[in-house]
């Protein structure tokens, strides 16, 4: 291959990747690591143009079976456009320490199948940026687990919602199918 022709193609794809991550919505610019693994997903690449419902999750909260719930969202609307994505915490004490039983009790026992995360902090000092940017837009930290915020394609936090609103809540269904402009 001529030494130009290669040079042309080697920027003209650098120029797309720096176009593809400048128009990424900021909740998007990070590479996160999957949950009891060591790979990382780079959220811009994975997740733009998706509508995502982002949730603080945890395995012994009295919400955990939510996980069911949202399983069953994932699973119907997922080819419309929807990801749910959990992200572990012991902010609130109910997170297994171990990555690995995490995993068994997402996937096992509630048959999880939405992308899982490594565990973070979702408040405090330590809170993680992502979720330090969903309460900025938000207006709402998380207060308890199962907390849930909702972005459209174009990355706009569309709501977020207490974590005692289970993801059968007609509200919350409605937003989902109207920011799926289904």
């Amino acid at each position: 291959m001529n030494i130009k022709i290669f040079v042309t193609i080697v920027l003209l794809s650098v120029a797309s990747l720096g176009a593809q991550a400048s128009n990424c919505p900021d909740l998007l610019k990070f590479v996160k690591r999957k949950l009891n693994s060591q790979d990382t997903v780079n959220m811009c690449e994975a997740y733009q143009g998706k509508t995502i419902l982002f949730v603080n999750t945890a395995s012994y909260c009295g919400f955990t079976p939510q996980f069911e719930g949202l399983e069953a969202l994932y699973s119907k609307y997922n080819d419309k456009g929807l990801v749910v994505l959990g992200f572990p915490s012991h902010d609130f004490n109910q997170e297994d320490k171990s990555e690995v039983k995490t995993g068994q009790i997402c996937r096992l026992t509630y048959g999880v199948k939405f992308p899982m995360f490594e565990a973070m902090s979702v408040r405090g000092e330590d809170v993680d940026p992502l979720y330090r940017m969903l309460a900025k837009k938000s207006g709402q930290a998380p207060k308890w687990n199962f907390f849930k915020y909702l972005m459209d394609k174009n990355g706009k936090v569309v709501n977020a919602y207490a974590s005692a609103i289970k993801p059968t809540n007609k509200a919350l269904v409605d937003d989902i199918e109207q920011a799926l402009q289904l």
